[in-house]
Parts: structure tokens; sequence; C-alpha cells
């Protein structure tokens, strides 16, 4: 008995040990794996733990005029950030941060939003913080656990306001930018372009993001910023020079009438973006570092809406600009030429059906050629040229000459113009019975169905003051591509100039005549239901040699030769330096604040309805 219980207990202490043996070998294994065959994985691990990221914003490249002077630079600035291990945490932090600087609850929920977004980074309080603000922090850093200052570059627009709608403004990408193909690779936080150039060449003035690394204890607080572990250094982005003339923007932005909305763009012949403005404009440096949420609320709650760009984004009637462009249709089909009269002179108006459609010159213009009904913009011969050309013939030649396309121009948002392509859409959109071609009248005299944005009219100028090709502009120098081809005869060509040499010196623009400066233009009045009509001019000098193309588009101006004195200012600044310093300064045109906002026609996933195909009794008042 007593061998059988030694056995049992012999066997009992050889399977504990085997057991004790076989945990050892298990044991060893395991450190084995770990400290040998998987040290690097644990290490790493061990120092991602340890270290926190911290991306370097890398400095956008500059953006410079066609003479090297600054649109947009990058300066030396401060961001300020806060480390926590938890969003309670960051938020108790935050409550000590607003008693050294103001923060209001929506910055507040702002940055623990950041926080959520990337609970590794530490999260962004301040993108633009002053030197003051960084030393008040710096004072009290004891009180704030995981405060991280670190200097980055920042942008800056000298020009401010005068470049807003053209260079646009940079902001973080945010969650829903980052499902675009266009921010592929990014990081939240990133600094990406918003709107105008800064949005079209983002990926070039972007740069490459670096890192640097901040070391941090068990419970996520920070023990060293500097030394924790090698830095990667950001790429800056690259520089960006364009065809702008700054000067000359500035200029427009110190002439350009108090209160009144519209913009001016300039061309050179040769398709350059001289100028591109639109008011009322902002101040795009209120965007860096991100732009507190009561003033974004004012620019979009604003109703003369000063983040839209007039310029591209906003359809309006070209009115008499577009008499051009009928003219030009009469003599493609050979069905007028300069000395051409019509059978019905103008006494006022003409009657068409058992409607009588006026002409904005109640007392008439009499029996005018061509030329001298350009240059008086009379109604009356313009409704029996369009009659002549027929609907389909003013549908089809319009769509050729680029009134149914988009400029091309390389900024972001650009619109597109309305301008029927077939009778198929009047069909569709009133019934077969539900129009008249009542719509010739209206067509004919840029009224009606057709809405074209400034840039687009400016662009169809260019080719009356070049060659007869509409060029694409472009605001960064490359080839311009030929879009659209006239179809005149340089006999013809010569002879719509001297017409609209005729607007100016003889015309409904002869205010704007001087002996120094010859210059041709043509003015126009959009009509507006809710308001004053909208005032348009666009021409280009010197008139025998032309070199530059200015439009503008004035709401509520009244009429187009309100407009004509600004254009041909910025035409004369542009060719013969700055103005006598007695011709200086800003004018104030009254403007109704009464009145309900213009017909604007803004970019939308449809078009809105056109106006309806009629022609009112009172008649349009195109001067």
């Amino acid at each position: 008995m007593n061998e059988f219980r030694s056995h049992k207990v012999l066997e009992r202490a050889n399977a504990a040990r085997w057991t004790l043996v076989a945990a050892f070998v298990v044991l060893a294994g395991a450190f084995f794996r770990t400290q040998i065959l998987q040290h690097e994985k644990y290490r790493l691990k061990a120092e991602t733990n340890r270290l926190r990221p911290v991306p370097l914003t890398p400095p956008r490249g500059h953006i410079f005029d066609r003479h090297g002077r600054i649109i947009a630079e990058t300066v030396p600035g401060y961001s300020v950030k806060l480390l926590a291990a938890s969003a309670d945490s960051l938020r108790a932090v935050l409550e000590r941060f607003r008693r050294i600087v103001p923060l209001d609850d929506e910055a507040v929920d702002a940055v623990v939003r950041r926080y959520r977004q990337a609970t590794f980074q530490p999260a962004l309080v301040l993108g633009d913080a002053s030197f003051e603000t960084v030393s008040r922090l710096q004072e009290h850093s004891a009180l704030l656990p995981g405060l991280v200052i670190q200097t980055e570059p920042k942008r800056h627009y000298p020009a401010g306001k005068a470049v807003a709608h053209l260079v646009g403004y940079v902001g973080e990408v945010t969650e829903s930018d980052l499902k675009s193909p266009r921010y592929a690779g990014l990081g939240l936080g990133t600094l990406v372009g918003k709107a105008g150039l800064e949005q079209q060449y983002d990926s070039a003035l972007r740069g490459t993001a670096g890192l640097r690394y901040i070391e941090v204890n068990a419970l996520g607080r920070m023990v060293r910023e500097e030394g924790a572990a090698p830095p990667l250094p950001p790429v800056p982005g690259r520089p960006l020079r364009t065809t702008i003339d700054l000067e000359l923007q500035r200029f427009i932005d110190s002439i350009w009438p108090v209160g009144v909305r519209g913009a001016m763009v300039a061309l050179s012949t040769t398709g350059e973006v001289l100028a591109l403005y639109s008011a009322p404009t902002y101040d795009p440096n209120v965007f860096i570092g991100g732009i507190p949420a009561a003033e974004w609320r004012a620019l979009n709650t604003d109703e003369a809406r000063p983040l839209l760009n007039r310029a591209v984004q906003v359809r309006y009637p070209p009115a008499s600009t577009f008499k051009l462009a009928t003219a030009i249709m009469g003599l493609r089909r050979g069905l007028v030429d300069f000395d051409t009269r019509m059978p019905i002179p103008c006494r006022g108006g003409m009657q068409f059906g058992n409607r009588y459609f006026r002409c904005w010159k109640r007392e008439g213009h009499g029996d005018v050629d061509l030329t001298a009904a350009v240059a008086k913009s009379c109604d009356v011969y313009f409704y029996q040229l369009g009659l002549r050309i027929g609907l389909k013939g003013i549908l089809d030649d319009g769509i050729q000459m680029g009134f149914g396309e988009r400029a091309g121009i390389d900024l972001v948002n650009e619109v597109k113009p309305i301008y029927p392509a077939s009778t198929d859409y009047y069909d569709k959109r009133y019934g077969p019975r539900g129009w008249s071609n009542a719509v010739i009248l209206n067509l004919s005299i840029g009224q009606g169905e057709n809405t074209q944005t400034l840039l687009n009219m400016v662009r169809f100028y260019q080719a009356l003051a070049g060659d007869g090709k509409a060029l694409t502009p472009r605001v960064v120098p490359g080839e311009p591509t030929r879009s659209r081809d006239l179809g005149l005869t340089a006999a013809q060509i010569a002879g719509l100039r001297e017409a609209l040499i005729a607007v100016v010196e003889r015309g409904t623009a002869g205010a704007t005549r001087s002996a120094d400066l010859r210059t041709a233009g043509k003015t126009g009045t959009a009509q507006n239901p809710h308001g004053k009509d909208h005032g348009w001019y666009v021409g280009f000098a010197p008139a025998d040699r032309p070199r530059i193309v200015v439009g503008a588009i004035m709401e509520f101006a009244e009429h187009g030769s309100t407009v004509a004195p600004y254009v041909v200012r910025v035409m004369r600044r542009h060719l013969l330096g700055p103005e006598p310093p007695g011709e200086r300064g800003r004018v104030r045109i009254d403007v109704p604040r009464d009145s309900a906002p213009p017909p604007l026609e803004i970019p939308i996933d449809s078009p809105p309805p056109a106006p309806a195909p009629t022609v009112s009794a009172a008649g349009p008042v195109p001067r």
C-alpha cells in the first residue's frame, strides 16, 4: 500500500515537473518571439504610444502678378493646439484656456470636434495666434497641460479686398472634401484652397506636409516637445505667376462706386486676364487660421452676397451689348451691310401683330443705317433685323458664337450661360403653342431667354477687338485655346469697330470721349423687374489698335452710360498711367435700399426658369 502511494506521488511529481518545463518552454518561446523575432513591431508600437505626431504645415507657394508683385504670400505665424487623453479632459483644459484667451462656446465645440476626428493628434485651438496671445499662454502653461505652440507659415493677401474673388482663400479640408479625388491622401486639418486661384491651383500651391513628434507619458500628457524624434521637414508649394496686373486690380477697387453691386473684367486682346473684380467684396485675410463663426454667418446671410463672384458666377441679360452679335448674324448671312436701312424708320416704336413695341428713345431715331443703329442703340432697327434673321438663325448663330457655353477661364465655379440651342427649348418649357415669334424681338436686343456672364460678354468683345476669334481667357499663362471664330471678314471687323467708335464719338457713350485716347464700346441696360435697371458697358482701346478690353456690369445703375466712365478710366489707367490728382477718387451712385434683390441667376443643379417670352408693352430701355 505504501509502495502504491509512493508511486502515485512520484507520478504526480513528474507530471508537475514536465508541466513546469512545458510552461517554461512556452514562455521562453513567447519571450524569444516578442524580444527577438517581433522586436521591431513592438518597439514601433511602444514608440507610437510614447510619441505623438504633429503635422507641419508646408509654406504655400506665392502667387505673383505679371510684373512679379505679390498677390498672395506666406509669412510666419503661430498656431496653438492642445493634447488630451479624452474629450472630457480637453474640455476641462479649455475652461482654463478661456480664462486666459477668450473663446466662445462655438469655438470650444469646434476644438472638441477636431479632437474626436483625430484623437492621436493635438487639437487645433487657434490657427493664427498673435505674438501677444502666445506669450500670455506661455506664462500660464503650467495651468494648461498638453499645450502645444508651434511656429508655422500662414497665408497673407497684401491687397486684401481688392483681390478677394480672384485669389480666393484657404481653409481646413473637411470630411466631405476628403471624399473627392482632388484631396486624396490628405489628412484632417490640412489647409487647402477654398475659392479662386487658391482652389484652382491648390495641388501646386499646397506643398507636402511634414511631421514632428512630441513625447507623452502613459497618461497621454506631454513630457517634451523638442528632440523626441527626428522631424520630417515639409516640402514648400510651388510659386504661381499670373497674367494679372495687380496695380490695375487695386485701381478698380479704388474707383468702384460705393454700395454698388457688380463686377469688372479686363482682358488683353490675346485672352490674358488683366483684372477680375466683383463687388461687394470681402477680406480673404479673415479666413486665415479659421474664420469666426459669427463672421462666417454674416457673410452668408448678407443679402448682397459678398462671397459671390459676379464676374463668373452670375448671369445677366446682356441687353444692348448683344446687339453687336445680332449685327454679326445679319452681316454673315448677307442680310445687311453697314449702309443698310430698315423699311420702318424708328419713330419711338414698332407695331408687331397686335402689340406695339417701343424703342428706348420715345421720340425715335429716324431712318438710320447699321452703323448709326449701333451708335444710337436703336431698338426698332434691331427688331427688324432680328425678324429678318429668324428665330432659328438667331439660335444657331448664337450657339456657334459661344453664347451657350462657358468662357473656360481657369477659375472654379464658372456658370454656364442660358441660351436656347433650338426651338425645342420653347416647346418644352411653354408648350408648342405657348410662345410666338415675339421672342425674336426680345432676343435681338439681348433680352428674353438669353443670360450671360460678364466674362462671356467680354470674351465676345475681345474677338471684335482682335482678329475675330474669341480666345479662352487665362489667369495663369498658357497657350490660349481658340474657342470660337465669329466668321467675319477683315472688312466686317473694321466696320463693326467703326460702329463701336461711333458709340463713343456720337452715340450713347458720348460722355466718355477724350482727345488723348480714342476708345470704342457699347452700352447696355438690362431690365430689372425688381427695381432700377442694371447697366452694362464693354469697350476696348486704343480704338484703332486695341490692346485692352474691359467690361463692367453695375446692378441698379439704371443705364449703361452710367457705367461707361468707369470702364474708360480703367482703360486709360492701363494705357496712359496714373490719373491726374483732380480725377482721382471714388464716386457714389445712389441705389435703391428698399428694392428686392436683383434677379440673379446663380449656379444651382438645374437652371431656374427663364423669363416669360413676351415683350412688355412699355418696351425695353437699352441705352
